[in-house]
């Protein structure tokens, strides 16, 4: 899929970057370091990273793998590598990973996109998703861990050693609900510490959450959940994301999972804004990204619907040029494009595939509008102008059906 407008997730369909972190160097672009989920398997990250970058943060490149387990002599019998993120200091690039039996190493390149030189494990270091800040002192930290095993600890000089006696624990279970994800920036004078909150849903961890403090390492006072991917799959369990300033706009990224499971989770982004106090609103997830909205008079994929309800989930389909559409949808099942931006179109067309009597209603901004029955091309509809909410609802008499595409045209 390759589509020349803003949309989530940001990178094209078939690829599966969760656990973002994102940085803008020195040249200007922005850099995503994530984990590699493969299409449809039902485990966690893969052996490699790639990195990708794109001065607009719509057009990105794939620089291809940056590192590898087969590049360690010390984790290279492990299962996968999971969340990185990467530092710079003095013309070197250090990027930290992690692999499933909780050891965290360090590589090095003279190049943000790798490829990326083993240096080895970090002693003193035991615990998933490091994360790095380099202060404006020139001090760094290093952040590791889940649940009340968090730590945070002062990186020497060499930025491939802490210092052991510096470790303290920055966030609790009970006072945060940390679970895991640790990503801190600095943002005027305040630390802003994002971490995957379990606040929600009975302590599923699909809630990015924030604290704040004066101080890199202690103190983080609990300022309430950024985003939610609850709803972005039925069986979406866990988010992961960073936040970044982009050419003076603050962005989250976090990711979404399909499959109807936990994994091949895609990077997304959302506009986020830090007020004057210094809270961040609660935003939702988007189809139109870090644009405010997508033309509705062009051909959507169904797969850029931002949530879902009922059993109806994206998954690879090799007819469609989408590369994933929303299949196994059941009578009652839900899908919302948020937002598309009408200019007095008047009449909606939906690729569905059926076996028995479906119909598609569709709502915009919560109210019925119409609908579009299995067998029928296209239906007429009141002239739509501005932006909204599109909600499709199914009904019928069928087991399953699926959708690849949605439609709007005028003066037909």
């Amino acid at each position: 899929m390759n589509i020349p407008y803003a949309h989530n997730p940001i990178l094209p369909a078939d690829l599966f970057i969760p656990d973002v972190e994102a940085h803008v160097w020195q040249d200007g672009r922005v850099y995503l370091y994530g984990s590699f989920d493969l299409q449809g398997k039902l485990t966690y990250c893969s052996d490699e990273y790639h990195v990708y970058s794109s001065d607009n943060m719509i057009d990105w490149v794939d620089h291809g793998v940056s590192f590898r387990l087969s590049d360690t002599d010390w984790a290279y019998d492990q299962a996968a590598l999971y969340a990185p993120d990467c530092a710079y200091r003095n013309g070197v690039y250090y990027l930290y990973y992690c692999v499933p039996d909780g050891r965290c190493g360090v590589a090095s390149s003279e190049h943000p996109w790798g490829p990326f030189r083993d240096i080895g494990p970090i002693a003193g270091v035991h615990g998933i998703d490091p994360a790095v800040l380099i202060d404006d002192d020139g001090q760094a930290y290093l952040y590791w861990g889940q649940f009340d095993n968090v730590r945070a600890a002062k990186l020497k000089e060499n930025m491939i050693e802490i210092e052991p006696d510096s470790a303290v624990q920055p966030l609790s279970v009970a006072e945060h609900e940390f679970h895991e994800g640790s990503s801190v920036k600095k943002i005027g004078e305040k630390y802003y510490f994002l971490f995957t909150d379990t606040h929600r849903h009975g302590n599923r961890a699909t809630s990015l959450g924030y604290a704040v403090s004066d101080n890199p390492m202690t103190g983080f006072r609990y300022g309430g959940v950024i985003l939610d991917n609850f709803g972005c799959d039925p069986g979406t369990w866990n988010n992961h994301g960073s936040m970044e300033c982009v050419n003076g706009q603050w962005y989250l990224f976090y990711h979404r999972s399909t499959y109807g499971g936990v994994n091949s989770r895609h990077v997304c982004a959302e506009p986020i804004t830090i007020e004057a106090d210094g809270t961040i609103r609660e935003v939702k997830m988007t189809s139109s990204g870090i644009g405010e909205s997508i033309s509705a008079g062009q051909t959507i994929p169904a797969c850029l619907a931002c949530e879902m309800s009922g059993n109806v989930r994206k998954a690879g389909d090799d007819t469609s040029p989408h590369v994933l559409t929303l299949q196994e949808i059941r009578p009652g099942d839900t899908a919302v494009f948020r937002y598309l931006q009408f200019d007095g179109e008047d009449t909606f067309r939906a690729g569905l595939c059926c076996g028995g009597d479906c119909r598609v209603e569709l709502w915009l901004d919560g109210w019925y509008h119409t609908a579009l029955r299995k067998g029928t091309d296209s239906v007429k509809m009141d002239p739509v102008s501005g932006k909204h909410t599109v909600t499709l609802k199914f009904y019928g008499d069928f087991e399953t059906a699926s959708l690849h595409k949605i439609e709007f045209s005028r003066g037909e």
